[in-house]
């Protein structure tokens, strides 16, 4: 069956504190070149390692038919003073028909240790809760991983459990931590 047609790209970008989003475009490509340089984030999506320019611009066109294809919202985190990409994030929709989405962030190395992911998930669960049928946002997080406990606790996300050998991360199984928001009050 064929995903059903996502609601339009917000009007007024999602932001909160001193981010904004917008979506992928080829401002992109420093940003993302720096994203490559960070093993962990090679193994955790479809970003090459060291990617080359040629693979920064692939990646950005992947990211830009995301919402076409009705798998979700990629989007930029731009710094809201100065318009650099300082990293990542998705709002995404495959279980929309249940009202489900998860979301996920990356922070270039560079733009660290500065609570801009808290920012973007914060942005990005307010623009979720503006989709029609979305109820709750899960994020999966490796339990080493303190500081995106520490993004999601921020941005208001609570642990919900530990998942054992859940996902495959680097040809190997992991257990991941579950994070969510409910949108709406049952």
């Amino acid at each position: 069956m064929p995903p059903r047609p996502l609601p339009p790209w917000p009007t007024t970008p999602p932001a909160h504190g001193g981010i904004r989003l917008r979506e992928v475009d080829d401002r992109d490509v420093a940003m993302v070149l720096e994203l490559s340089t960070d093993p962990y984030i090679a193994q955790t999506g479809t970003l090459s390692p060291d990617a080359t320019e040629a693979h920064a611009r692939a990646w950005i066109e992947r990211q830009r038919g995301r919402h076409g294809e009705g798998v979700g919202y990629s989007f930029a985190m731009v710094d809201a003073t100065t318009g650099d990409a300082v990293g990542h994030c998705g709002l995404w929709l495959a279980e929309l028909g249940e009202g489900r989405a998860t979301a996920g962030y990356v922070v270039a190395p560079s733009a660290r240790g500065h609570g801009r992911a808290a920012d973007a998930l914060t942005a990005l669960t307010a623009f979720g809760a503006t989709v029609p049928g979305l109820h709750r946002i899960a994020l999966y997080i490796e339990p080493w991983n303190a500081p995106s406990i520490r993004t999601a606790e921020r941005a208001g996300y609570e642990r919900e459990g530990l998942l054992r050998s859940y996902h495959r991360i680097g040809g190997q199984r992991r257990d991941m931590l579950l994070y969510a928001t409910v949108l709406h009050s049952p």
